[in-house]
């Protein structure tokens, strides 16, 4: 009896161990000004060991998210929306991700951005915060491509959570002013699983391939 109990908790914790999170995209979209022209962004899922997604802002269509310098557009805007989940509600609990953001901005141009993650259970927030990027018309802005990268630390671990992302890009419509949004990723994190379960679902691994070459 011990035994198969053992045996039992050993195939739990490599289930989890192999398991994919489910990701779905809600939104992916666009808008660039004027005239009001509906764009596209494709997306790039990885949902093992943890999710990644990457918005590909650049390569939307039919026009990718720039304005200005010559592009035709003055304003633009993206949303993001997506849910995580783990469907066997086994594995480890995320607890963060890295926020990429890849860009640039010239003279007036702008890039404005707003982001929020809620909890599905109970429609909590997680974390949410703002920022900016500006040309060098404003105080303290810099021309040019820009690539940053932004720590997230939720405030709780949670399995099953909802992030919402929008961006604004304004100052198109002035002489020598423009943005660009090329890039944007989030590369989530979990709760660091103890030594010895990582250990036991490796050995299990192992033992497996084992069996099925003998």
């Amino acid at each position: 009896m011990k035994r198969l109990i053992t045996s039992v908790g050993i195939l739990a914790i490599a289930a989890s161990a192999f398991a994919s999170w489910n990701v779905t995209i809600g939104s992916s979209n666009g808008v660039l000004n004027p005239p009001s022209t509906p764009v596209t962004v494709p997306t790039i899922v990885q949902s093992n060991p943890v999710p990644q997604i990457t918005f590909l802002t650049a390569a939307a269509t039919p026009n990718p998210l720039m304005i200005g310098l010559g592009t035709g557009f003055s304003s633009g805007s993206f949303f993001g929306q997506y849910t995580i989940q783990d469907p066997t509600n086994t594995k480890p609990y995320l607890n963060g991700f890295n926020f990429v953001i890849a860009g640039y901005v010239f003279d007036f141009g702008t890039i404005t951005w707003f982001k929020k993650v809620v909890r599905n259970s109970d429609n909590a927030i997680l974390w949410q915060d703002s920022g900016a990027f500006y040309g060098d018309a404003y105080s303290g802005g810099v021309d040019g491509a820009f690539s940053v990268v932004i720590p997230v630390s939720l405030a709780v671990p949670a399995n099953d959570v909802t992030v919402y992302e929008t961006f604004q890009l304004t100052g198109g419509g002035r002489p020598g002013s423009g943005a660009g949004l090329m890039l944007v990723e989030q590369d989530w994190t979990v709760v660091p699983e103890p030594a010895s379960m990582i250990a036991l679902a490796t050995g299990l691994g192992g033992l497996l391939l084992r069996r099925r070459k003998a």
